[in-house]
């Protein structure tokens, strides 16, 4: 299946999808999920930095012992 007849394919009851179309939907959910799931972890490990280091900033500020 083409990416045209892909983007082109739209799930209502009019149509039943063939394996092919369902297999190739089911590889782009993924991919996408996958992709999402890496962004949310690097936002999440980019927000953790930060605060380790505001929490080391404010440590430092105030004489403490890191």
């Amino acid at each position: 299946m083409s990416k045209e007849e892909l983007r082109s394919y739209r799930l209502n009851s009019a149509e039943e999808p063939t394996d092919e179309m369902l297999e190739a939907i089911m590889l782009a959910v993924q991919k996408s999920a996958c992709q999402s799931t890496l962004r949310a972890k690097e936002e999440l490990d980019k927000r953790f930095n930060a605060a380790k280091a505001e929490i080391a900033r404010r440590k430092a500020a105030h004489g403490m012992r890191l």
